[in-house]
């Protein structure tokens, strides 16, 4: 199976697949890394592990669909079953997520539909919740509100600054998205309305 993993930042759950990938325990095959920040460190880790990088700039293209064909075209010329947003910070249109309806995965670093958006760490601790997590979905046109296929809580503890939070909850992030990404490839996820159903 091919995947493609979509990077805007540090690419630590890149990383993470890469190094399952490495392990034997993630049987894909990570074909392509696409970026839209030409200069993010995902990309660099991405490459130290020989693995093909491309870079689109949406300021380059007149509107959303134009800029959604090329990357599209490219994915296509890949043969990518699987697109795999990790820390990629642009939505995705309704015709890019239809283009590939049930075959985008997101993680999120809270317990959806709770603390949508970008600052999940943050508004859980500012709202004074005891208990948070990690969840990776499907995308579909919404914001954060795909189909769940896995979740892990998490106790926020009474010292807990954002920092500390965010390390404990990457910890979390960096095991279950390589499950997620496994158990599509084999197979072993069906959607059901809002459900997703897991076959172990």
């Amino acid at each position: 199976m091919n995947i493609a993993v979509f990077v805007s930042g540090k690419g630590t759950n890149l990383e993470a697949i890469i190094a399952a990938v490495k392990a034997g325990t993630l049987k894909v095959n990570v074909s392509v890394v696409v970026s839209d920040v030409k200069d993010c460190f995902a990309l660099t880790r991405a490459r130290n592990a020989n693995i093909k990088t491309l870079t689109f700039n949406p300021k380059d293209f007149k509107t959303r669909i134009e800029f959604d064909k090329v990357v599209i075209k490219a994915l296509e010329e890949h043969n990518i079953d699987l697109i795999v947003l990790a820390g990629y910070m642009r939505l995705l249109s309704p015709f890019f997520v239809n283009k590939f309806k049930n075959r985008i995965m997101n993680i999120h670093p809270a317990l959806l539909p709770s603390f949508k958006g970008t600052q999940g760490i943050g508004d859980a601790l500012d709202y004074g919740v005891k208990v948070t997590g990690v969840t990776v979905h499907f995308v579909d046109a919404g914001l954060d509100s795909g189909p769940i296929i896995l979740q892990e809580a998490l106790k926020i503890k009474d010292e807990d600054t954002e920092e500390s939070l965010a390390e404990r909850i990457h910890k979390i992030e960096h095991r279950i998205y390589p499950e997620a990404v496994r158990l599509f490839a084999e197979g072993k996820l069906r959607i059901e309305g809002r459900k997703v159903r897991s076959k172990l």
